[in-house]
């Protein structure tokens, strides 16, 4: 039988998203079948069933009339649902171990890089200052997640056992051992207003797009044994207003930020984050998705569902996400 074959569509500009080494792994586990990396291959658009990509441009999935099901190779799907000429077939996230446990060892860092005063340290470190301040136990701080999905989840879970007092906040109910769970927009003051340190992992749609805005950070904790309250965003770009960061940073709304992602990436050399003293900067690499586990994943996927099989974690268009 011959197998229809699998584009890779990879845009990534960095050492992890070598195109090249995502078509040596897929070459491997997806042996049985033509895997064509483009746009340098010669091929037929026609013979194209899969398409596993990483931020293509708007129009390129368009172009193959027999396409069955397109895996996006990152978590965020929020680029590929605002193309308008995405083919109305199944669209995968990922869901792996490996994904979740490099986003909640992010997460657990710059959690305890805040509460341990990381930031103060640093600084008397460089000015040879022997000034130790008082340490408050983890259990004196509470941590609210912001996405109760398979990485808040977990990242929550491990804070908890930490000893940090931890809640959840989801736009639909959920329940997590040990996370008081808030949800629905009735339920998200109630939760930042016992906040101390911020993390967002949500998704980017319409209804989440600044959300990280003044208005949800002045309704933070605002009696926070840190001094002010902190952000933690590893989600999306589109999710913070920067301004709004920058303003609250340096009126002492916030009083700390790690950003692991931006509304413009690469982040150019003129913002203001590089050199802000209260800002942990990091180049979305929170959760760098390993090529070997994923097409590992995806050829699993298409097995399954070339047998008969279920799809997994397959995207609501209706939710994005």
């Amino acid at each position: 039988m011959n197998k229809g074959a699998l584009a890779l569509l990879v845009h990534g500009g960095t050492e992890n998203w070598s195109p090249q080494r995502w078509k040596d792994r897929f070459d491997q586990v997806c042996s049985d079948r033509r895997v064509l990396l483009l746009p340098d291959a010669a091929f037929d658009p026609a013979e194209i069933h899969y398409a596993a990509v990483w931020k293509p441009a708007q129009g390129e999935l368009a172009a193959f009339p027999n396409l069955r099901v397109i895996f996006n190779l990152g978590a965020g799907v929020d680029a590929l649902m605002a193309d308008s000429t995405l083919p109305k077939v199944p669209l995968v996230r990922v869901a792996v171990d490996d994904l979740t446990v490099r986003m909640t060892e992010y997460v657990v860092l710059h959690v305890l890089m805040h509460h341990r005063q990381e930031l103060y340290l640093r600084a008397s470190q460089r000015e040879k200052r022997w000034a130790p301040k008082f340490q408050r136990p983890a259990s004196a701080i509470s941590v609210g997640v912001m996405g109760l999905g398979t990485l808040g989840s977990n990242a929550a879970q491990v804070l908890g056992r930490l000893g940090f007092r931890v809640s959840g906040w989801s736009r639909s109910a959920r329940q997590i051992d040990g996370i008081e769970c808030f949800h629905g927009n009735a339920q998200l003051e109630p939760f930042l207003r016992r906040t101390d340190i911020l993390v967002c992992l949500l998704p980017l749609t319409p209804d989440t797009r600044h959300i990280l805005n003044r208005e949800l950070f002045a309704k933070l904790h605002r009696n926070s044994p840190l001094g002010a309250p902190v952000l933690v965003n590893a989600g999306r770009g589109g999710l913070q207003n920067e301004a709004d960061i920058l303003a609250c940073l340096d009126d002492g709304t916030l009083g700390a930020a790690s950003l692991d992602v931006y509304e413009t990436e690469p982040l150019p050399a003129d913002s203001p984050f590089w050199a802000h003293p209260k800002v942990v900067l990091t180049p979305h690499n929170a959760a760098d998705t390993d090529p070997d586990e994923i097409s590992k994943y995806v050829a699993r996927q298409i097995e399954r569902f070339e047998a008969g099989g279920t799809l997994e974690n397959v995207v609501d268009p209706a939710r994005g996400y």
